[in-house]
């Protein structure tokens, strides 16, 4: 359930790179814990960019972030992981433990946890991921992609964020992947309270789990809203170079016959199907 108050704040942010190309300009935006929240917007839209402000591995150039009453600016980085934890596109990218345990352990072992607190968390973020003991000896690489995104979701787990942001969670993944990836971030959502953002150009899986769709477009917010309201604002998708999914398309020509322009899945057009025909 998500709370009234905002458990970030971006005030105001602008983001400059080193070599001076502006990312984000002038950037508000209110995240609420309980949310499940897509972040969209063609490549180069300032999508990561901001992902990665939120959790303070990139600082402001000007404007705030405030995560849980903490400014971004002034905070240490290890103070803001454990608030928002950011899931690579590539699991790869953030493994590098010669064993799943010590993949897991690394995190609140850089927080300076003692060890028996340390097993704790290691063993509770592995039963979250599913991630059978058998594999606490492993190395990541000789698991399958599936197995290692879950190991480096564990290793977030571990450091207990309210925030997971996942960069791209199907890419790469087979049909049956995508959907337990996704099946697993709802369930981290609706049984164990964590907020997830998720960074992605798959319109369908944002249809299927997001309730929120923040769209990016050059470095700011185009539209930010329900997203069966967002997926209405055609021109601003256009300007992203995204479209809504195909159900969705049909559903909104097909207005005039009772069709809900904000449907979002195959499972709410056959409801509203077998409405109109009186089955």
């Amino acid at each position: 359930m998500e709370t009234t108050q905002p458990y970030i704040r971006v005030v105001h942010l602008t983001y400059d790179y080193p070599d001076g190309t502006r990312a984000l300009t002038d950037v508000n935006l209110e995240i609420h814990e309980g949310e499940f929240l897509a972040l969209i917007g063609q490549n180069g839209s300032g999508k990561t960019t901001l992902s990665k402000c939120l959790n303070g591995l990139l600082k402001p150039t000007q404007g705030d972030v405030i995560v849980d009453g903490l400014n971004s600016k002034t905070t240490p980085i290890v103070q803001m992981v454990k608030r928002v934890g950011y899931v690579f596109q590539n699991p790869d990218h953030q493994l590098f433990n010669s064993t799943c345990w010590d993949e897991i352990a690394y995190g609140p072992r850089n927080i300076l946890l003692p060890e028996d607190e340390v097993k704790e968390r290691v063993i509770e973020a592995a039963r979250v991921v599913g991630l059978p003991e058998a594999y606490f000896e492993s190395h990541p690489f000789f698991l399958s992609k599936g197995l290692r995104q879950r190991v480096a979701i564990a290793s977030i787990l571990a450091l207990r964020p309210k925030v997971i942001i996942v960069d791209e969670p199907t890419t790469g993944q087979d049909a049956r992947q995508s959907f337990e990836i996704m099946e697993f971030l709802k369930d981290l959502n609706e049984n164990h309270g964590h907020t997830i953002i998720i960074i992605t150009h798959d319109m369908p899986i944002v249809a299927h789990y997001a309730r929120r769709v923040v769209v990016m477009g050059l470095g700011r917010v185009l539209a930010d809203g329900p997203t069966a309201e967002v997926f209405k604002q055609h021109e601003v998708l256009a300007q992203t170079h995204l479209e809504p999914p195909q159900i969705t398309q049909l559903a909104q020509r097909c207005q005039h016959l009772g069709f809900d322009p904000g449907t979002l899945t195959v499972e709410q057009m056959l409801e509203q199907f077998q409405r109109l025909i009186g089955a």
